[in-house]
């Protein structure tokens, strides 16, 4: 079963850093699409925060564009995503996804792409909360 597991969350004063990290297993990064996308609790609508292609192009929502950096390391099967001068409007859930979609998934995966569109393989999510 593919899974895909992100940490590096956390609560920061607005103007901080973080570095989000996905990691998976059975699947491999260097082939795919990969993304991050957020969303607020109580709000079914997820935000797509920016994207990697597997020939190495970046998509960033206009808000985090110049703050936010997407990179990926094959060697460690991980993608990252570089928060810097966060602000409070950047508090959300942040959820790495990656593949696409399949014909059969599992309940988790089905749902998320049915909630955000896109990819197939979703992770659990990690909380970033930035105070004012």
């Amino acid at each position: 079963e593919v899974k895909l597991v992100e940490s590096g969350g956390g609560s920061v004063q607005a103007g901080g850093s973080l570095k989000l990290s996905c990691t998976a297993s059975e699947f491999t990064f260097d082939d795919s699409d990969t993304g991050w996308y957020r969303a607020t609790p109580g709000n079914e609508e997820c935000e797509l925060v920016s994207t990697l292609s597997s020939d190495g192009n970046a998509y960033y929502m206009d808000s985090v564009r110049g703050r936010f950096t997407i990179s990926q390391d094959n060697a460690k099967n991980t993608v990252y995503l570089a928060m810097n001068s966060l602000k409070p409007d950047d508090t959300a859930v942040y959820y790495c996804a990656a593949g696409r979609p399949q014909s059969r998934m599992t309940q988790w995966h089905a749902s998320m792409w049915s909630r955000c569109g896109r990819f197939g393989y979703w992770g659990r999510g990690t909380q970033v909360t930035v105070s004012s």
